[in-house]
Parts: structure tokens; sequence; C-alpha cells
């Protein structure tokens, strides 16, 4: 464990007791912090090489399997047949299955075709061919067990990739924009900066023990693809009147029980600073961050305690070796969609295409495809976005129609509907252990049925499944998000079901979803509800009017009962056109 920083700080904390080192708080204060004093996570990697591929998953000892092993990208997986009123009751121990999902950081979002071939086969050969895309820019694989797990990392690791660090109380991946250095509109290609963050500090144990996880974005993209605003520290790209194009400074936004919007420090960080001020920032974090309750353990409630003034004094006085200028704010985003899919020009004339799998999965057999594809019609560089969707760059303009179609056939949609576009679901209860209701199968059902019910529906809509209150697939800044939960059904049994968060937004005016306690809906009973609420909006809007701004002045009534319009106006029967997303299995 690192020595922890004296406290410099020209402002005492408040409120006190909440066990951070720079104010001599060093008595591990709950069990997560207890396993981390015993031994750094990072130390596990041993152990997992050399000792349990021998022991099986009977042998390995519960604080490194419910604890360190996500140092290294491993959680256990979900138990097959435990329902999800079981999820908070069950000991952790009885929710285990003798299986990992594995997580591969790819910072940046960025992958070669060979790269991809490799976790394809991973996926094949050791997990049921089974993957998914997150909207972390990471691909998860599941049904690993602890004995293949040496001959995985060997495979990615001759590949040039990592799982270090990819989940724990670490930093995480570091997003980037997909179209990094070949969008001829970004303000700063910010691949440079982020390959010197990585290089110089994952796996650095200064920064491998922090109070919770350290989510990161570093883009010059000019629509903001990285979601800034939901990040513990981002830099998001910036022209500085004296000193030219660079960053502005983000900290403390993230989203899980507990949500909250980043804020602006108000300074300029040049490119040849950014990894200086993102290792200053982690510091503090560690520093000052709260351990005593680890559900107030993410940097977003010190920042809200404290304020932005207080973490930039606190940051030039005692982490940084001189102070930062200040800065103008970002420009707003090119795009609100914020996802790069469809066909886009690059700055050298050749094209970049991005596609949309069902809720971000899919699987090793279509992820070699995809490789062969990003080979055979541009130079094998592929990016993973930050909505579960993938690119390929560098495409021949002469081909792309070609690479439509073939990419069509694999079911991955280069000019998805919107309802395809716009979907994303998190692991849900199928392999994770925090679920409760099932999530990636009502994606991709959801998709169809609302194709074929809505298929003139055109204006941009984001639906995002979570399977738990944990935010993974970001329910409070969609507009409309669905949390999974128990909820009664007309006999009053407890049936799975969603909580609904409404309008919520990300862009020129973030802000998070509107909630009501009673606003909920059972599975089966999702169509008809995004059904009615969509009829309602393109009824009840005005013109120009996006989804969020009407749910923030709907009428409750509207909101809570609008499955009476569903299957108001009949559904035509559209003609299938090429690349409509309408068909292919979850």
């Amino acid at each position: 464990m690192t020595t922890p920083a004296r406290s410099r700080s020209t402002r005492p904390l408040r409120p006190k007791g909440q066990g951070q080192w720079a104010l001599g708080h060093l008595e591990p204060l709950n069990p997560n912090e207890r396993m981390k004093k015993d031994q750094d996570g990072l130390a596990v990697r041993d152990r997992i090489l050399n000792h349990y591929p021998y022991t099986g998953f009977a042998g390995i000892d519960p604080q490194d399997l419910r604890g360190r092993f996500r140092w290294w990208g491993l959680y256990t997986q979900r138990k097959e047949g435990i329902d999800g009123g079981k999820t908070a009751i069950l000991e952790p121990e009885e929710l285990d299955a003798p299986f990992f999902m594995q997580r591969i950081r790819l910072d940046g979002g960025q992958l070669t075709s060979d790269q991809l071939r490799v976790i394809a086969g991973i996926s094949t050969r050791f997990g049921r061919d089974v993957a998914d895309v997150t909207d972390r820019q990471n691909i998860q694989l599941h049904w690993i067990r602890i004995e293949d797990v040496p001959a995985i990392w060997a495979a990615l690791e001759g590949a040039g990739m990592t799982t270090a660090e990819a989940c724990g109380d670490t930093p995480r991946v570091i997003l980037g924009c997909p179209l990094a250095g070949v969008d001829g509109d970004e303000i700063i290609d910010a691949t440079p900066a982020i390959e010197e963050t990585v290089q110089r500090y994952v796996g650095d144990t200064s920064l491998s023990n922090l109070p919770r996880k350290f989510k990161s974005a570093i883009s010059g993209c000019a629509d903001q693809c990285t979601l800034h605003e939901i990040n513990d520290i981002a830099f998001v790209g910036a022209v500085h009147p004296e000193f030219g194009a660079g960053y502005d400074l983000w900290v403390g936004g993230g989203l899980s029980t507990n949500p909250k919007l980043g804020v602006r420090l108000g300074t300029f960080v040049a490119a040849d600073r950014v990894a200086e001020v993102w290792y200053a920032v982690a510091s503090l974090f560690r520093d000052y961050g709260y351990r005593r309750m680890r559900t107030r353990a993410r940097l977003k409630f010190l920042v809200a305690d404290m304020g932005p003034e207080w973490v930039r004094t606190t940051l030039e006085k005692e982490y940084l070796t001189a102070p930062l200028p200040d800065g103008p704010p970002p420009p707003p985003p090119r795009n609100e969609g914020r996802d790069h899919i469809g066909i886009h020009q690059q700055s050298d004339g050749r094209l970049a295409v991005g596609f949309a799998p069902r809720a971000g999965r899919l699987s090793g057999t279509t992820l070699t495809a995809v490789a062969d594809l990003a080979d055979r019609f541009a130079a094998g560089r592929i990016r993973a976005t930050t909505t579960q969707k993938l690119v390929i760059l560098d495409v021949d303009p002469a081909g792309a129609d070609q690479l439509t179609a073939e990419l069509a056939a694999l079911d991955l949609v280069v000019r998805p509907s919107v309802f395809r576009r716009g979907t994303m679901a998190c692991t849900g209860i199928e392999f994770c252990k925090l679920a409760i209701v099932e999530t990636k199968a009502k994606a991709g059902a959801l998709i169809d049925e609302l194709e074929r019910r809505l298929p003139d529906f055109d204006e941009p809509i984001g639906i995002h499944v979570n399977g738990c209150p944990n935010a993974c697939a970001r329910f409070q800044v969609a507009d409309i998000g669905l949390k999974g939960s128990l909820v009664p059904d007309e006999s009053g049994e407890m049936v799975e079901g969603f909580q609904l968060h409404l309008g919520g937004h990300l862009g020129v005016r973030s802000r998070l979803g509107r909630k009501s306690r009673g606003l909920k809906v059972t599975s089966a009973g999702v169509a008809d509800y995004v059904d009615g609420l969509l009829r309602a909006y393109s009824d009840g809007r005005d013109e120009g009017e996006s989804f969020a701004d009407w749910v923030e002045r709907a009428d409750e009534s509207v909101l809570a009962a609008p499955a009476d319009r569903a299957g108001a106006v009949a559904p035509a029967e559209p003609e299938p056109e090429p690349a409509s997303g309408a068909s292919g299995a979850v």
C-alpha cells in the first residue's frame, strides 16, 4: 500500500472521519479496505497464473475471488437459475457459478484486426462464443474457467492487450473518441495523451489502491462522444485564445445509485500536461477520497462536498508542478447523437463505417468475420464506441456499399433504425450477480417490436435497459431509462419489471432523467409502454422539440399511462430495407 501524503490542505475537509488518508485516517473501515491493506490487488496475478489453475475454482481464497481478481478484470459469474428476487438475499458464494466474466480493457477503444481475432478466438474456444461490447469501449467474455486464464492472458498479452485494472478500485479504461486522428473536425487528437497516460500509470502501484473505481475520458472529439459529464475525470477538447488547442478539465461525474454530473474546474490543460494532471487528480482522490463507507467512496462525493474551487486549489498547491491557466469551456457538441454510427468521411478521404450490434451482444464467430472485413475493405483498424457499437476505419469509398451489405448479413447495421441505434443494455441477470432482471434479450425484442409498430418514427431516442440500480447502461441519462426491479403485475404478484427514468440527456443542456416512485412497468408490458409514450410525444411535442425537452414539461398523467395509446395507429407492414436492423437474434 502506498504511503499516503501528509495533509497540506489549506481548508479542513468536511465531513470528517471519512477514512481519508490525507487527514490521517489510515485505519481500514470496511471489508474492502481491509482486503486491500492485506495485499495489493495487483499482487494476485501470480496466484492466478501459477496456483489457482491447479486448485480449481473451489480452491480460490474468497478475498481473491471476490476482491483482488477484479484488479485483473475477472468477476465471478452468476449461477444459472437464480431469479432476481434472490439477488439481495443470498450470500455471495450462493450466487457464484464456477465461471468468470473476463473484461479486456481497450483504452481509447482501439483494436487492430489481429487483436480482434485473438479476442474472437478466445471467445469461441474458451467462452462459449459469447462476447459483449460495453459502453466503456471494453470487450467482455463470459463462461471463462480459472484453468484457462493463463492461456487467455498469454494470447491477449502476446497481441499487445491487457486485462490489468479493467475492474477493481483502480484507474479503469480511458475512454477516447473512435475517430481520433481521422476526424477532420476534431479539436485535438487525444491519442498521444491516452497512450502516454496508459504507459506511465496503468499497473502503477501508487494508484492501485484507490477508494473506489476511477473512470476517465480524454478526447478532442467534436461530438464529445466520451460523455465527459459522467466520468470521474474528463479532458474535453477546447481552444484557448492564447495557447491553442488543448483540454478543458472536468471532475466528479458518475451515475450508479446516487448520480451526479461532473463540474468544470475552469482550467486549460495543454496536451503535454494531460498525463501529469490526470495523475494529480487520481492522487488527490487516493489521498482525500472517502474510505469509511463504500457507498460514498467515489470522487463525485468529495467534489460535491468540497466544491470545484477546493479541488483546483488543492491540485495546484499539493500535486502539480505549476498552476493551470484559466480556460474557456468546450464548444457545444457538433452532433447530439454522439455515437459515430453510419458512414463518415475521414480527413484523408477514406471512410469510417460505424455499425450497430444488438445492444452490444456479439459472438466470437461474428468478431472474426468483422476482423476479416476490416482487412478486406480497410486497413485493419477497428474501434469500439461508448454506445456498445463498433467502427471500421480507413474504408476505401469504392467498397463502402459492399462492406455495408456484408455487415448487414452479420446483423451488424450501418444505417440502423433509431431504435437499434439508441438502445443499450447491461449484462443483466444472465451473467451478473447484482442484476434483478434480464436485459440483453429484452432489449433485442424491444428493438424488433418498436421497429414493427413504429416504422416511421425517426426522432433520435435513447432507450437504456439496466438490470439493477447500478447504472452500467446509464439509465439516468437516457431518453427512456429502464431500471430493473421487481414490480407487481395485475394480480399483485411480483414479477420482473422496470422503474422508469424519463428525459435524461447529455449535451448542451445535460440533466438526469425524471423519475416518479410509482412509475413502473412489468417486463411484459415494456413494449406497450414505450410504444404509447412515443406516440404521446409525437402527438404532443412542439415543432423541433426533443423527447427530453418534451418529457421535462409533460404532465405526470401523460407519462404514467401512455400504454393506452399503444397500437392506436395501426402499424404499416414496411418493406424490409437493407441494413434496417429488424432481424437477427440477440
